[in-house]
């Protein structure tokens, strides 16, 4: 229901002169052309991202193909390194399902939690202690990725509970 002074402003804008009308219309005109672009630039970006991902699946192929051919498949550091890039690929795809979720208004949340479990396995999947300057260093920060891994799981957990909740009461 319009207030009655809104109504009133509508009604003198009107009598001034038609076009007025427009711009004193209903805030939802002038959103829907900013939901309009941004649904394109999601649909943009989500073709962006099946691209890096082709792209990535190239290196990864062409990564596997140099460790088998070189004999390093058995050193340590570049097998971390091929897992390394199928983590990126998963982050990607996790994205990448993540905007088309918010595209359809699908709710994103459990999306962005496992795309952030997967980031975070991949810093300590890649966790050198070489990368560190000050050896001191290492255990803050091996301890910030662990309580940070741990509060994820938490949230995951949590966040899927409340799905499988939420199905169950659809259903019956």
């Amino acid at each position: 229901m319009d207030h009655p002074s809104v109504t009133a402003i509508g009604q003198k804008a009107k009598a001034a002169c038609g076009r007025c009308v427009h711009v004193l219309s209903d805030p939802a005109d002038f959103t829907s052309y900013s939901t309009a672009l941004l649904r394109w630039f999601v649909l943009v970006t989500t073709y962006f991202l099946l691209a890096l991902f082709l792209i990535g699946i190239y290196d990864l192929g062409l990564g596997l193909y140099l460790l088998i051919i070189t004999g390093e498949y058995t050193d340590p550091v570049a097998v971390v390194e091929l897992i390394d890039t199928v983590l990126l690929l998963l982050i990607i795809l996790e994205v990448h399902r993540t905007l088309i979720a918010y595209a359809n208004d699908n709710p994103t949340l459990p999306i962005v939690v496992s795309a952030a479990l997967i980031a975070v396995s991949r810093q300590i999947i890649s966790f050198r202690v070489d990368d560190f300057e000050p050896v001191g260093d290492v255990l803050p920060a091996a301890i910030g990725l662990a309580v940070l891994l741990l509060s994820l799981v938490i949230v995951y957990v949590v966040v899927r509970q409340g799905s499988v909740d939420e199905q169950l009461s659809l259903s019956s």
